[in-house]
């Protein structure tokens, strides 16, 4: 993305592949983007599963996040949310499946939600842009 780009959810941008920089429709596809997240990962600020960390200027989708206690969960780089919909799911349903996922946390959950992602990626299933 370039630096011009608003501040906002990519999904809420109009046209965002007006945004990109040369070959970042095909690191987007890839979910290249996400590489750099791995070292939070590694340092213990984030998880390879959970739900997605909300931008600072998203209150509606951590505000509901906090009325379910979503926001105790460790974010992560994949989750329940990105394998059901990822940019298309509106903020209440990404809610709901950050509770299904809290709901449900178990190590057998996360292999699953791994595996989908790896073949969501594959397949570029649910990349709007």
């Amino acid at each position: 993305m370039s630096t011009r780009t608003p501040q906002v959810a990519s999904h809420l941008l109009r046209d965002p592949g007006l945004h990109l920089l040369p070959g970042g429709r095909r690191i987007r596809q890839w979910s290249l983007d996400e590489i750099p997240q791995l070292w939070c990962v590694l340092t213990g600020k984030m998880s390879l599963v959970g739900p997605r960390p909300a931008l600072y200027n998203q209150t509606d989708l951590r505000e509901a996040r906090t009325l379910l206690g979503v926001h105790r969960l460790k974010p992560g780089i994949t989750g329940w949310a990105q394998i059901h919909g990822r940019d298309e799911l509106s903020i209440s349903e990404k809610v709901q499946m950050d509770f299904f996922y809290l709901q449900n946390l178990s190590w057998v959950l996360d292999l699953r939600i791994l595996g989908l992602t790896i073949l969501k990626v594959i397949s570029k299933e649910g990349v709007s842009h």
